[in-house]
């Protein structure tokens, strides 16, 4: 997704034209009611060279319903706009593709189509402060150069229909995650015929699996057929809040061994009302699954509540200082805010260089497989 811009941008800062935009701010009437402003000034500095890759946000959703969202500037009602983005020390972050009301059909399709239309507009309107990546490397290279990378998805199942050459095209226009529930080959019962060849089909083109939100079934049987990462883009744990989207711990055991990613969000029904609760699921997924599979996610600007204390993208320095607090190492806090989303977006890269020399484009429908 390269662009003219993007060579000028590259010619601009080799001069020193353009001052990296996770330095960090000055802001001197920050504080930090779960840790001292000591461990707050380390997080601060701990995150501007390791900045945060947020799993889940509902920007898209936000462009359309919300009254007045100014990315740019930050003076509208957003939670994830540019300003905040850059004093949370926000270096790449997911935005959803998903729909209210699940529709199904061409219906689901087309509004998908429509979703990834406004996040293609946005972004571009917005060149400065964001831009589109596809892959790792893209975004490390334009944190390097000051931007903020968006990363399409997820989208939900039904967009897909019965046709995995909506999932081909989605691909195509830079989507990574697929969320496999509100669809009969991927509900309580698992995985249908067809729901295996399209986890069969998502390996193939570097789509990973996102299981929030999916059924039991549909877990376990993912995790044991997908040769990719599977990523829980929204959950936290639910020996901690019995939320039905948090993870039981035997679910996080099994994640740890497949070498996952739990994404941890800020939302008060899922992780509690301030820092303090979701550094509790932070701290218990790393204790099941270990560092290398937990991450953060934001759940911004999705329509749902926000935490009381965390309340928009420029909260994760108090986060961070949390967790320096009870002990985190930098070792581990790198991972949890920066390489673990790196790891699985390269292992789903590799594990697709590897599925297309053995197989082809699959042109299964449910009809086939289930009729």
């Amino acid at each position: 997704m390269a662009d003219l811009q993007d060579e000028l941008d590259t010619i601009t800062e080799a001069v020193g034209g353009l001052a990296p935009a996770l330095e960090p701010p000055s802001r001197s009437e920050d504080t930090a009611p779960d840790a001292g402003t000591d461990a707050l000034e380390r997080a601060r500095s701990f995150l501007a060279g390791h900045p945060v890759a947020v799993g889940y946000t509902g920007v898209p959703w936000a462009l359309r319903h919300l009254p007045r969202y100014d990315v740019e500037f930050g003076e509208g009602n957003g939670s994830a706009d540019v300003p905040r983005l850059r004093e949370g020390y926000v270096g790449a972050l997911f935005w959803s593709l998903h729909l209210p009301g699940e529709p199904t059909g061409d219906r689901a399709a087309r509004a998908t189509l429509d979703q990834l239309d406004l996040v293609l507009t946005a972004v571009r309107a917005h060149h400065e402060g964001l831009r589109l990546a596809d892959d790792a490397a893209q975004i490390t290279d334009l944190r390097n150069r000051g931007r903020v990378s968006v990363v399409i998805g997820p989208a939900g199942a039904c967009a897909l229909g019965d046709s995995l050459g909506v999932l081909r095209i989605l691909r195509a226009l830079g989507l990574r995650l697929l969320t496999l529930s509100g669809v009969s080959w991927a509900g309580d019962d698992g995985l249908t015929r067809f729901g295996e060849e399209v986890v069969r089909e998502m390996d193939r083109l570097g789509v990973l699996p996102d299981l929030s939100g999916a059924s039991a079934a549909t877990v376990h049987r993912t995790i044991g057929l997908s040769r990719a990462p599977v990523v829980f883009t929204r959950s936290g744990a639910r020996a901690l809040r019995p939320h039905p989207v948090n993870l039981t711990d035997d679910v996080l055991v099994e994640l740890g061994r497949a070498q996952g990613l739990c994404l941890v969000p800020l939302a008060p029904e899922q992780t509690g009302p301030s820092v303090r609760d979701v550094a509790d699921h932070l701290d218990h997924v790393r204790e099941l699954a270990g560092p290398e599979c937990v991450g953060l996610s934001g759940a911004y600007d999705s329509g749902a509540a926000q935490t009381s204390d965390p309340t928009d993208a420029s909260s994760y320095p108090r986060l961070i200082a949390e967790l320096l607090v009870r002990g985190w190492t930098e070792a581990d806090l790198s991972l949890l805010t920066w390489g673990n989303v790196q790891r699985v977006l390269r292992t789903a890269d590799f594990t697709a260089r590897a599925a297309q020399q053995s197989r082809g484009p699959s042109m299964a429908r449910i009809t086939d497989l289930e009729g």
